[in-house]
């Protein structure tokens, strides 16, 4: 597909300049959507649909790959399977335990919630889930993995934390740390783009996530700015683990289709099979987006930006240093086998130039100061959360449920899909 490139400065008339705006606003409302509706809505398209890479990735057709996630139109729901991913129930738990003050997040499925513990007075951000939403679209695996995957998060410094999980009849609940110092999405919205010294930074904490994920067998898939927090002091907190893939050895692959448009690896476009790699893909496109505003391959026709991911070359103006340019160059390698970190993984990310400023030892150790401090006052300290979130009032529904960790209900409902969902630490996990 040809770009066309303007040669002369274009004159910034009012009409213009609505066009920037309406471009934006398609931009921020596409990239809060979900993937699973998003396609939805591709589908119905018949102009999008028309496109040759379009189609290919839509394939219409019933998808042959069991693991591949709503692309298609679903069959109609088969009694949900019994999931069991280990520890007991915790009865104790119950939403009345919370006095719920903020709406702070949306999902597919549910809601984020600032929360104060009744008992100690402690906050945290509560996710709250709807079981019939999830079964719906068949999520339920994707969301006991999720589960799964926080459990194992307790050991480093830029991932959420997981304090337990419940359920009730109708609902899950994750307890969460409780992260108020914005979306890099809201920040890099309200900035544009940032320094590259500021962008280095953010990068390096991202990226030693994301290896000490890979070190567990768990690739990310899901890495985007509205996935990335920053803490009260500036350092980055990677959540959502709602499209993490467990049990992925070091030369393992996978070929489920999901993601975020914006950041979809070619080989995942291509449906390919793809490893560990996809999440280095990913990093690139985020650290892009922070030195220039708009990911790399972006454009608002969707079928033009999948084929500028597939095909178009990656294009860098000179505003940066080489050593960024080279990192940007072997993270946006299309070809997955030649793509940095494909061999070594992390190790590779670590002792690029473009990290040199950066000591990994006195960075997970969070000894660098930030180099952006969001000056929150305090839990109650909301200016980072999108008022879209915080000035929708609080569901009556959510803290109210009749029922705490249930042993009985019946698989109706769903229950028997949730198996083991609930969660309580054992003592030692907070020595």
């Amino acid at each position: 597909m040809t770009v066309k490139t303007e040669t002369e400065m274009p004159v910034l008339t009012y009409s213009k300049s609505r066009a920037i705006v309406a471009l934006i606003t398609a931009f921020m409302k596409q990239r809060k959507m979900g993937l699973n509706d998003f396609i939805q809505r591709l589908a119905t398209n018949s102009y999008a649909c028309k496109h040759p890479e379009v189609q290919s990735i839509l394939n219409l057709s019933p998808p042959q790959d069991p693991e591949l996630m709503n692309a298609n139109p679903s069959p109609p729901p088969s009694p949900p399977q019994q999931i069991n991913l280990g520890p007991s129930l915790n009865p104790s738990a119950k939403p009345s335990d919370f006095h719920f003050l903020k709406v702070i997040g949306k999902g597919s499925f549910g809601k984020v919630l600032l929360a104060r513990h009744r008992a100690d007075d402690q906050f945290y951000a509560v996710k709250v889930l709807q079981k019939k939403a999830i079964l719906k679209k068949k999520e339920e695996k994707h969301i006991m993995s999720e589960r799964n995957v926080l459990l194992k998060n307790v050991k480093h410094p830029f991932l959420v934390g997981l304090h337990y999980s419940f359920q009730t009849t109708d609902k899950l609940y994750f307890i969460l740390d409780y992260i108020n110092g914005g979306e890099l999405f809201y920040h890099l919205q309200r900035e544009r783009c940032f320094l590259e010294p500021r962008a280095r930074f953010y990068a390096a904490e991202i990226a030693s996530a994301l290896g000490y994920l890979h070190s567990l067998n768990i690739v990310y898939r899901d890495l985007k700015p509205e996935n990335i927090l920053l803490d009260s002091q500036g350092h980055i907190i990677l959540t959502d683990f709602g499209l993490c893939k467990e049990n992925i050895e070091p030369n393992g692959t996978t070929s489920t289709f999901c993601g975020t448009p914006e950041y979809l690896a070619p080989e995942v476009l291509h449906k390919q099979p793809y490893d560990r790699t996809v999440d280095w893909w990913c990093l690139g496109a985020v650290l892009y987006e922070m030195l220039y505003g708009l990911p790399p391959f972006y454009s608002r026709n969707t079928a033009e930006m999948y084929d500028n991911i597939l095909n178009k070359p990656l294009q860098l103006k000179p505003n940066i240093s080489n050593a960024a340019r080279h990192l940007l160059e072997g993270l946006l390698q299309k070809d997955r086998t030649k793509r940095l970190g494909c061999t070594e993984d992390f190790v590779e990310i670590k002792v690029h130039v473009f990290f040199s400023p950066i000591n990994w030892d006195d960075l997970n150790a969070k000894k660098i100061t930030p180099p952006f401090n969001p000056n929150v006052t305090g839990p109650n300290d909301l200016r980072h959360f999108d008022p879209e979130f915080t000035d929708e009032p609080v569901p009556s529904s959510i803290g109210c449920s009749p029922d705490s960790a249930l042993a009985t209900a019946s698989i109706k409902d769903g229950s028997e899909a949730f198996v083991g969902f609930s969660y309580a630490p054992s003592m030692d996990s907070y020595l």
